[in-house]
């Protein structure tokens, strides 16, 4: 496709209405335009969470993180990458949106994090790629953003979510300088997490890429876990490749075919899964055995 069509995604959304229209904007953005920017800032969105006392107890008293971190990243992202791909109404997306408030009615999860956590999932995305995306996003993909996580938000039963963009993107604000700070359980998951972003890579390199992870992680975020901060120069380096991917990235023509997270392979999942595979593993039986879930 000629590289003069590079844009034509983007002049298509600004045709749609980013109320009426949001689950299909988002559809595009993660699907299309941004599927690996979105899945990295989804990632440092969960793992900022970690950064809350109330919610890594929670996380640590289960274990989950501990014993079976890969699967519980492979299923957050599928649960996700299902409402994003399907809508979170209909099908199999309404099934992973059921199967999520399944899982969290086991657990006492306060209406604030919740709402931290929701807010996340909206700004992270956007400011990483104001960072490093290979276009800015414009308006009306902001807002499409707010909109699909509000609505999924009020199917999860989720109170006082702010009325605007701006107000919801102050409170997520307001509560990181608030509630940021750190515990042993903020350590211990976050140490787990980053477990699991090492065991992708070959052990020889894991020494040198544990650095590179702190690096990608704000101060705030450092101090919550425990962890050193990294020499500028380390900061540097990875907030410079990453740009760079960027820049590359606007020369390249428009994908052809999506790139959900669902249609990829999962470590967890190697030959394959339904929504009955996804949760915690103690859980499972009790889970399926109260609603049987849609299969994949």
């Amino acid at each position: 496709m000629p590289l003069t069509q590079r844009f034509n995604r983007l002049e298509f959304i600004q045709q749609l209405d980013p109320i009426q229209d949001h689950a299909q904007i988002y559809h595009i953005l993660a699907g299309y335009e941004f599927p690996w920017d979105i899945n990295k800032a989804l990632e440092l969105a969960l793992m900022k969470t970690f950064c809350v006392p109330s919610i890594s107890k929670l996380l640590d008293k289960t274990g989950e993180f501990h014993h079976h971190g890969q699967k519980r990243y492979d299923d957050t992202g599928l649960i996700v990458s299902r409402m994003v791909k399907y809508g979170y109404l209909v099908g199999q997306g309404k099934a992973a949106l059921e199967r999520m408030n399944k899982i969290h009615q086991h657990f006492p999860i306060k209406n604030d994090d919740y709402l931290y956590v929701l807010s996340g999932f909206i700004y992270e995305p956007i400011r990483w790629i104001e960072r490093f995306g290979w276009r800015p996003l414009c308006e009306r993909e902001k807002l499409a953003m707010y909109y699909f996580w509000c609505a999924v938000g009020q199917e999860m039963g989720i109170k006082d979510i702010p009325e605007s963009y701006a107000l919801f993107e102050q409170y997520n604000q307001n509560y990181e300088q608030q509630y940021f700070y750190y515990c042993d359980a903020n350590a211990r998951v976050g140490e787990s997490t980053v477990q699991i972003f090492l065991h992708w890579f070959p052990a020889m390199f894991r020494p040198i890429l544990r650095p590179l992870i702190y690096a990608m992680l704000e101060e705030s975020m450092l101090e919550a876990f425990g962890l050193p901060s990294p020499p500028a120069y380390q900061r540097s380096f990875v907030s410079n490749t990453l740009k760079f991917r960027g820049y590359l990235l606007s020369y390249f023509p428009p994908r052809q075919r999506p790139d959900f997270y669902l249609d990829r392979q999962h470590l967890s999942y190697p030959g394959g899964h339904s929504l009955k595979d996804v949760g915690p593993v103690g859980m499972l039986e009790e889970l399926n055995r109260e609603r049987p879930e849609q299969s994949n």
